[in-house]
C-alpha cells in the first residue's frame, strides 16, 4: 500500500514544477507573514508611543504562540478540501481571502479606542496564517520531489523573512506618513497578490488525498517510529536552543551599546533580513546536490561562529562596523540551518498526511526555539551576557555533534522518486478546473 502511493505522489510529480508556480509558494510564504509582522513589531511600537501599559503589549506577543498550535487542526486541513478548487487550493483561496477581508475591516477601526476589536481582529489573522501555512506546506510537500525541496525551503524561509522585513520594517518606517487606515490597506493589498495568482493556479487530482488520516495522536505516533525518529526527535529540541539563545539577546546587547532604536532596526530588521534572504535561498540551490546528512551538519557547525560574533559587541567591541558585521554573520549561519531543518521535516512527512505531519514537526521545533527565547533574557540578567553566549555555543556544538548520527531517508528518496518517476510516469494528471 505505502509503496503504490508513492508511486502515484512520484507520476503526480513526474512534469517538475511550473517556474509559475515558484513565484506562486514565493508570494504565499512572503503574504503569510506580513500582518504578523505588522503587528508583532509595529503595533507594539503604535501602542507603547500612545503609552498604553507594557502588561497589555504582552497581549500582543502572545500571537505568536498561535503558530507552534498549528498542528492541532493540520489534520482537518489534510482530510478536508473542496475537490472543484482543488484540495489544498481551496484552503488557500479561503485563508488568503479572509486575511485581505480582516485588513480591509481593520482599517476601519482605531487601535487605541477599538483596541479589544482590533486584537481580536489580529488573533483572527495569527489563526488564518497558521492555516494558510499548514495548507501550503502540505501543497509544497505533495509537488516538489525529494530533490526539489531544497529549493522549496529555501523559498519558504526567504519568503518569510521577507514578508516580516516588509510589513515589521518597512510599513511601520512609513507609519507616521500613512496612518493606520492606509497601513492596513497596504496590507490588504499585498495580501491580495498571492490571491490573485491563486485564481490561476491548478491543482493537481492528488489520488491519495482522501487516505489522508485525520487522528492526530496517530500520526504524532507514526512519525517518532519511523527509522531515525527519536534522534530526530532529539535533533528538533536541540537545534534551535544555541540561535534562540543568541537571537534573544541581540536587541538587549545593542540597547547596552548604545545603539539607537532606528540604527537596531535597519541592522536587525533590514539588513539581518537581506542576509537571511541570501543565506537560505542559496542553501536551499546547494541541496540539489548536497546529501542531507552532510547538510544537517554543516548546518549546525557554522552556527557556532555566528554566536560567538555576538559576544564581541557584548565585550565592549560595540563600534558600527564591528557589531554590524557580527549582526550580519549571525543572520547569514542561522538561515542556512533554518532551510535544512525544514526540509528535513518536509522529507518525514508522509503522503499520505504530509501538511499534518510538517506541522506536528514544526510545532515541537518552534515551541522550543520560543521557550528558549523567552527565557534567554533571564538568563543573562542573572549571568551575564557572556556566560549566557557561553552557553548558547556549547548547546550548538552540541547539536553539531548529534547530527553526526543523524541517518535520513531523504537522499534515498531522491533515486527512489527519479526511480518511480520513470517507472510510473504516465500522462501529466488532469487539472480540476475552477467554477
Amino acid at each position: 500500500m505505502k509503496r503504490s502511493i508513492d508511486r502515484a505522489c512520484a507520476a503526480e510529480r513526474a512534469h517538475g514544477v511550473p517556474r509559475a508556480t515558484w513565484w506562486l509558494l514565493a508570494s504565499l510564504y512572503t503574504t503569510q507573514y506580513l500582518g504578523l509582522g505588522f503587528f508583532m513589531v509595529a503595533l507594539v511600537a503604535i501602542l507603547r508611543e500612545r503609552g498604553v501599559p507594557l502588561e497589555q503589549l504582552g497581549m500582543v506577543y502572545l500571537l505568536g504562540m498561535v503558530w507552534p498550535l498549528k498542528f492541532l487542526w493540520a489534520p482537518l486541513v489534510d482530510k478536508i478540501g473542496l475537490d472543484r478548487w482543488g484540495h489544498y487550493r481551496s484552503w488557500l483561496i479561503l485563508m488568503q481571502a479572509g486575511l485581505v477581508a480582516t485588513f480591509l475591516v481593520m482599517g476601519w477601526l482605531l487601535p487605541i479606542d477599538d483596541f479589544l476589536i482590533v486584537y481580536l481582529l489580529c488573533l483572527l489573522v495569527a489563526l488564518l496564517s497558521a492555516t494558510q501555512d499548514v495548507a501550503v506546506d502540505g501543497l509544497t510537500c505533495r509537488l516538489l520531489s525529494s530533490a526539489e525541496r531544497g529549493l522549496g525551503n529555501g523559498i519558504k524561509i526567504a519568503g518569510n523573512l521577507l514578508g516580516n522585513m516588509l510589513g515589521g520594517g518597512l510599513v511601520l518606517m512609513a507609519y507616521p506618513y500613512l496612518g493606520w487606515q492606509v497601513s492596513m490597506s497596504i496590507l490588504a493589498v499585498g495580501t491580495g497578490v498571492s490571491l490573485v495568482q491563486l485564481m490561476w493556479f491548478r491543482e493537481p487530482v492528488w489520488s491519495t488525498v482522501r487516505t489522508s488520516s485525520a487522528n492526530l495522536i496517530r500520526r504524532i505516533g507514526a512519525l517518532w517510529r519511523r527509522p531515525g525518529g527519536s534522534h530526530w526527535f532529539m535533533l528538533l529540541l536541540l537545534y534551535p536552543v544555541g540561535t534562540g539563545l543568541a537571537y534573544a539577546l541581540i536587541t538587549p546587547i545593542l540597547v547596552d551599546a548604545d545603539w539607537g532604536l532606528e540604527r537596531i532596526g535597519f541592522t536587525v530588521n533590514v539588513l539581518g533580513s537581506l542576509l537571511g534572504v541570501s543565506s537560505a535561498l542559496l542553501t536551499g540551490w546547494l541541496l540539489r546536490w548536497i546529501d542531507r546528512r552532510k547538510a544537517v551538519i554543516g548546518a549546525a557547525v557554522i552556527q557556532i561562529p555566528g554566536i560567538v560574533a555576538i559576544a564581541l559587541p557584548a565585550l565592549g567591541y560595540a563600534d558600527f562596523g564591528v557589531t554590524t558585521a557580527a549582526v550580519g554573520l549571525y543572520f547569514l549561519v542561522y538561515n542556512p540551518a533554518a532551510t535544512v531543518l525544514s526540509t528535513l521535516m518536509m522529507d518525514r512527512a508522509s503522503v499520505e498526511s504530509p501538511a499534518t505531519d510538517y506541522a506536528i514537526q514544526y510545532g515541537l521545533h518552534m515551541a522550543m526555539a520560543v521557550g528558549v527565547m523567552t527565557v534567554g533574557t533571564t538568563l543573562a540578567g542573572k549571568l551575564g551576557y557572556t556566560l549566557v553566549l557561553a552557553i548558547a555555543a556549547l548547546a550548538a556544538a552540541l547539536a553539531a555533534i548529534l547530527s553526526l548520527g543523524y541517518r535520513n531517508e531523504g537522499d534515498a528518496q531522491v533515486a527512489v522518486d527519479q526511480a518511480e518517476t520513470r517507472e510510473a510516469a504516465a500522462p501529466q494528471p488532469a487539472l480540476e478546473e475552477v467554477g
